[in-house]
């Protein structure tokens, strides 16, 4: 089982959420591949820490649905079901939308400018073909918007969702076009007119064409 040794190693304060953070970005990002079998005592020894927050961190990535356990058996990473992305994107996009229209009361010149400059950073990568730096911008553009929605439920569930999404994005390659950069420009103004219904329309839109170009690319 290979495992990165450029790593932040979590301190002893916060091992469990630490281990459970590396190990979910390890199984999104591919450098540990569906169907691996997992081993504590040598994630516990790369990571710095004892078993036990590797055993709980586990079990949340079970929950999660990351890993399957089987008791006395193994511990396998889960496969990427790439039809999942009819069921994830959908309810995605609606609190991605709902979270456009909530935010308008809670703008200011400084959050706007940070969603100007995050595009740009995004638009940069896109036009680099650096997908994968893309993908990690494009979900941070979305989270600051999620962020000043101030609803911790759907900031948890788009957090549930998005990890799934990210790691279904990342193994299949999704591609990030020069659509989504102005899709992009076009929240902002509506944001900043304090349309939310439009906003709300174009930020749908942003999420569901994903499930298009994704279908379509299966068929190439």
């Amino acid at each position: 089982m290979p495992i990165p040794s450029e790593h932040q190693k979590p301190t002893r304060k916060t091992a469990k959420e630490s281990a459970f953070n590396q190990l979910q970005q390890w199984i999104i990002d591919g450098t540990l591949q569906p169907g691996e079998k997992l081993n504590d005592i040598e994630l516990a020894e790369a990571l710095g820490v004892s078993r036990t927050p590797i055993r709980e961190s586990l079990q949340l990535l079970e929950v999660q649905g990351f890993v399957k356990m089987y008791p006395g058996k193994a511990t396998q990473v889960t496969e990427v079901v790439k039809e999942s992305i009819n069921d994830l994107l959908p309810p995605l996009a609606a609190l991605q939308a709902l979270s456009a229209e909530l935010a308008i009361p809670n703008l200011d010149d400084t959050v706007i400018t940070d969603l100007e400059e995050t595009n740009d950073r995004f638009a940069q990568a896109v036009h680099e073909e650096d997908y994968f730096t893309a993908l990690k911008i494009d979900e941070d553009f979305h989270q600051i918007i999620v962020d000043q929605a101030s609803n911790q439920y759907i900031h948890s569930i788009v957090a549930s969702l998005q990890t799934h999404v990210r790691r279904l994005f990342f193994h299949n390659s999704i591609i990030l076009t020069e659509e989504s950069i102005e899709e992009h420009k076009d929240i902002i103004r509506f944001l900043k007119d304090g349309n939310g219904e439009k906003a709300a329309a174009v930020m749908r839109e942003n999420w569901l064409r994903a499930i298009d170009e994704f279908n379509s690319k299966k068929t190439e």
